[in-house]
């Protein structure tokens, strides 16, 4: 009986199976967080040194996947776009990358450097969002400054925020229109933030 039993039960278990819909495999896309610095950068380069520590993730920049921030509020994570590399560790190599090419300081150093620096900025990465609402891609830094010829002394707290229109405006962006205006909006806040430090250089 047990036998004759599974025989009858084998059809319809392949028939249940063969009601399931196909779903369509979507790729997840990959972009890459890059901001591009507008107009020539500066000639010369400053006396001093800037060690650059390790850029931090605030709370909800942990995630790889683009954030957008519905008119209501909510927030949405695109599960098939995403960072090529987590914000934090992106938006620190472009940080770095920006100040060299800004020519304030003689060098950007690392963690590890064997070079006294003459200032330190640590921080983090406190928001990276396309606002569908305010049709903007937003970006935004907090940072601190230390002097370090003056037995490490607080210089201030810097916060840098940046914005960049969505080609879309207030309607849903597409992946590419998000990461754009995200990628523009970091570019701003360190545009601002060369200038906040040039008095320091």
């Amino acid at each position: 009986m047990t036998h004759r039993r599974s025989l009858l039960l084998a059809p319809l278990a392949l028939a249940a199976c063969s009601v399931l819909p196909d779903r369509p495999y979507l790729e997840t896309q990959r972009f890459p967080l890059e901001p591009r610095r507008i107009g020539a950068p500066r000639t010369g380069r400053g006396r001093r040194t800037l060690l650059l520590r390790t850029l931090r993730a605030g709370a909800g920049m942990e995630t790889r996947n683009l954030r957008i921030i519905r008119p209501d509020g909510t927030e949405s994570l695109d599960f098939y776009a995403e960072w090529a590399a987590p914000p934090a560790e992106a938006a620190e190599q472009s940080l770095r990358r920006w100040l060299i090419d800004s020519h304030l300081f003689a060098a950007i150093l690392s963690p590890g450097s064997r070079v006294t620096p003459d200032f330190v900025m640590e921080g983090e990465i406190t928001a990276l969002a396309a606002m569908q609402g305010q049709g903007v891609g937003r970006a935004e830094l907090t940072l601190l400054l230390v002097d370090e010829r003056n037995g490490s002394r607080l210089v201030g707290q810097l916060v840098t925020d940046g914005t960049a229109p969505l080609a879309s405006g207030t309607a849903p962006p597409t992946a590419e229109q998000a990461a754009a205006a995200m990628s523009a909006a970091l570019g701003n806040a360190l545009a601002s933030l060369e200038q906040a430090l040039a008095r320091y250089a």
